[in-house]
């Protein structure tokens, strides 16, 4: 369980169950998020590639800039199609 804390009164905001990690990633998904930093694609490519050499499916998703979060369609697609998930930073 994560407690999620208000940085400006210290008091309980809201609570939400971390989800298990995979055994392995065989029969799953994996999504890759490229977030828009520098190079950020040059690495996903790279894990895209590396997981689909071991017969991973994978999907690509990217956020159109480093300094927004991805949108809400995007969130809900990598939820829908995905059963992990890889978000790349780069510089």
């Amino acid at each position: 369980m994560t407690t999620l804390l208000n940085p400006t009164g210290e008091h309980e905001t809201a609570k939400r169950v971390q989800a298990q990690r995979p055994i392995a990633l065989d029969g799953l998904t994996v999504g890759v998020l490229d977030i828009g930093k520098p190079r950020g694609d040059v690495f996903v490519n790279r894990v895209a590639e590396r997981l689909a050499e071991r017969g991973i499916a994978v999907k690509r998703y990217a956020k159109p800039s480093p300094n927004a979060p991805a949108i809400i369609a995007t969130r809900q697609k990598m939820l829908a199609e995905t059963q992990v998930a890889v978000i790349g930073l780069a510089d």
